[in-house]
């Protein structure tokens, strides 16, 4: 989503663009994705990805895997779901 570059290793995976930044993501045994917008099973992360066009964005992540929620409570923004479950939103500035 991001176009970095992507290393998949056994216990984790990162994310980092040209310059250096990276996220890092753990593998956790035994992992039940977060229930939002309810806290039963809270997110343990969030990421907002500032986008120019809500649609264009939408279709690109839906493309990669993501999920639109049902739930959307906002105008400026939408909230997606990951493969693994993890909410995500795409907003505008």
């Amino acid at each position: 989503m991001l176009d970095w570059k992507i290393d998949v290793f056994v216990d984790r995976a990162s994310v980092c663009s040209q310059d250096g930044q990276c996220i890092i993501f753990h593998r956790v045994a035994d992992y039940t994705p977060p229930t939002w917008p309810t806290q039963e099973r809270p997110k343990q992360m969030h990421l907002d990805m500032v986008v120019d066009n809500l649609d264009a964005a939408e279709a690109a992540v839906v493309d990669l895997g993501a999920t639109r929620h049902p739930d959307q409570p906002g105008t400026a923004y939408r909230v997606f779901l990951d493969p693994a479950g993890h909410p995500f939103c795409l907003c505008l500035e």
